[in-house]
């Protein structure tokens, strides 16, 4: 196991640096970098892709000959705009650019904020609580309601119950998460009928002056709505999962011949079926989490205007700010790789007769 482990560990190195180089590759095609949007700013247009979508002359590539023609045309001095380079670092090439930001981030030197002043690390777990909080609890909560229900499903196959279980699974499955956070919205949040739970944020304004009580009953009443519209989709999943693991394993000699023996339906499955049928989904839970982590914080957290990970690519993507976005990608990289080997050691956890090191000749 320990040569398995050393194994994919060393994988990581290259699959993380090909996840860069082809993020760092895509970025020099973009136009609309962070100096261009600084002009934008300075000329009071606002955005830079007004200007870009305009075409013409005014339109930008990465030579400094273009950029200088370009600020000409603003009536900004070639000065200025070498200044601007050389603070970014955009006065390098690109393949110097690049070794030198691979260079810092394996020493887990990320860097600042083009435009917040803030390192990279230190706004990224200032925004973190936020994520993991979806996170977490959609991911729990999935966990907690699926698993009953898969196994009652599995148990009852073929029945009424199944039938109609099925069916509200899959109309769940069907429906995007940012779909049903508007209906929830507009159901429960004030939107047109009942205002039962805050529109938007993590906590109320006088959160401060709570009692520990209150700030635990507010953080709850804030984050009801946002784990509902991130759970759904992790919810249908994970039922069906657990009821076809479970068949599988109650289709299988030795839940028949525990049977003959005489055990209890009750005894078979949860003393003899559960460990084996629960294999893959218990395994799956780093995975399910990072998946929900990931997947779905962008759009939950900008319907219920929630200050997290999810906001924060968006914004840094939009404004082209280099270092959060090439910062955030390598450490959640970094992160999902490393998911990747726990979830391979949660089989092993689960089932200790698993041994990745066997080789099939």
């Amino acid at each position: 196991m320990g040569a398995y482990i050393i194994r994919r560990l060393l994988l990581i190195i290259p699959t993380l640096f090909g996840i860069m180089v082809i993020n760092f590759t895509l970025t020099q095609f973009v136009p609309g970098g962070p100096i261009e949007q600084i002009l934008a700013n300075l000329e009071g247009e606002g955005n830079v892709f007004e200007t870009i979508a305009g075409g013409g002359s005014e339109t930008l590539d990465n030579t400094t000959d273009t950029e200088y023609e370009y600020a000409g045309a603003r009536g900004l001095p070639p000065e200025f705009i070498a200044e601007l380079e050389k603070q970014f670092g955009f006065d390098k090439p690109p393949l110097e650019r690049f070794l030198n930001m691979m260079w810092n981030y394996m020493r887990f030197d990320f860097g600042e904020s083009y435009f917040r002043s803030i390192g990279v690390l230190d706004l990224v777990w200032e925004k973190l609580p936020v994520s993991i909080t979806l996170g977490l609890w959609s991911t729990v909560i999935a966990y907690i309601v699926s698993i009953p229900l898969g196994i009652r499903k599995a148990v009852r196959d073929g029945s009424s119950f199944d039938t109609w279980t099925s069916a509200i699974i899959i109309v769940a499955y069907a429906i995007p998460g940012f779909l049903f956070a508007i209906l929830l919205l507009v159901l429960l949040a004030g939107g047109s009928y009942w205002q039962i739970f805050p529109l938007r944020g993590l906590t109320s304004d006088n959160w401060s002056e709570l009692s520990l009580l209150g700030k635990i009953g507010d953080y709850f009443w804030h984050i009801t709505l946002p784990v509902l519209a991130s759970t759904i989709s992790a919810f249908a999943t994970l039922t069906l999962l657990t009821k076809n693991s479970f068949l599988d394993e109650i289709k299988k000699q030795y839940v028949i011949t525990a049977r003959a023996k005489g055990l209890s339906e009750r005894r078979v499955l949860y003393g003899h079926v559960f460990r084996n049928a629960m294999l893959i989904v218990i395994s799956g839970f780093p995975s399910l989490f990072i998946g929900v982590f990931f997947g779905g914080s962008l759009i939950i957290e900008t319907i219920f205007s929630l200050d997290g990970l999810g906001r924060l690519g968006f914004e840094a993507a939009v404004a082209r700010d280099y270092p959060v976005i090439f910062g955030t990608l390598f450490f959640f990289g970094l992160v999902g790789l490393l998911i990747g080997i726990l979830s391979d050691l949660m089989y092993v956890f689960v089932d200790p007769r698993i041994d990745f090191e066997v080789r099939e000749t």
